[in-house]
């Protein structure tokens, strides 16, 4: 497994917690994961539970994923006959929705979103599991960028295991800024509003990089940087 494929996958998911579709609603989350509420600039919670609630959240999600990258991987086995001209195209539409979402291109087909919510809020573990998979069958647009962009590179890789762990990386780079910041918002909400004024910046970053992606796809490079790569690899399949 290319170590700059897995970096590519957390960095994708660290920023797409942190796309403006996400992290603006983390409190919401959180409410509707704990039953806590908002009382003198902070979040009232039960910590234990909220560490347990958010567990089950990162689960929920994580299946769901992983799962997508499962099923890309096998349908590039299939491709594999055409895997120039797959690479090609798959390249094209990185650069594509890298443009969108850094804010260059204005495509609205790509911003069309389907959420799955639930108004009934979760009462265990499992519940929360349960959202987190509702929440992930149901993504926004600034996630499906990223994890398109991510779903990609696995149906481009060369075996299932190498699927799996490219989406079990991206689950892995929501999930900890997701722990990290919902800690947080039990001391304070203002660390939300000093992160909101640089989500746009975020975005552009974001898409930067998947740009930046798109085009080593093209060329060839990423299969000549990840051949280098090979001889230092901390992941092997």
């Amino acid at each position: 497994m290319n170590d700059i494929g897995l970096l590519f996958a957390f960095a994708g998911g660290v920023l797409s917690f942190f796309s403006p579709c996400i992290f603006p609603l983390l409190p919401a989350y959180i409410t509707h994961l704990t039953g806590s509420k908002v009382e003198d600039g902070k979040m009232k919670m039960d910590r234990g539970k909220l560490l347990i609630r958010s567990i089950g959240f990162v689960v929920g999600f994580s299946l769901i994923f992983i799962a997508l990258g499962a099923s890309a991987s096998a349908v590039g086995k299939v491709l594999m006959d055409y895997r120039d001209l797959f690479m090609q195209a798959a390249g094209l539409l990185i650069i594509v929705f890298g443009l969108q979402m850094a804010g260059w291109l204005k495509l609205t087909f790509l911003m069309k979103e389907k959420r799955v919510s639930s108004n009934r809020k979760p009462q265990n573990f499992f519940g929360s599991v349960t959202l987190g998979m509702a929440f992930a069958a149901g993504w926004s647009p600034c996630v499906s960028l990223s994890l398109s962009t991510i779903l990609i590179l696995a149906g481009s890789s060369d075996t299932l295991s190498q699927g799996i762990l490219l989406l079990g990386m991206y689950s892995l780079g929501m999930a900890l800024p997701f722990f990290v910041i919902s800690a947080v918002l039990s001391y304070s909400l203002g660390i939300m509003k000093k992160i909101n004024r640089h989500l746009a910046k975020l975005a552009t970053v974001n898409g930067m990089i998947m740009v930046m992606l798109g085009f080593l796809v093209i060329s060839g490079q990423m299969q000549r940087i990840t051949g280098w790569l090979s001889f230092y690899s901390l992941f092997q399949f």
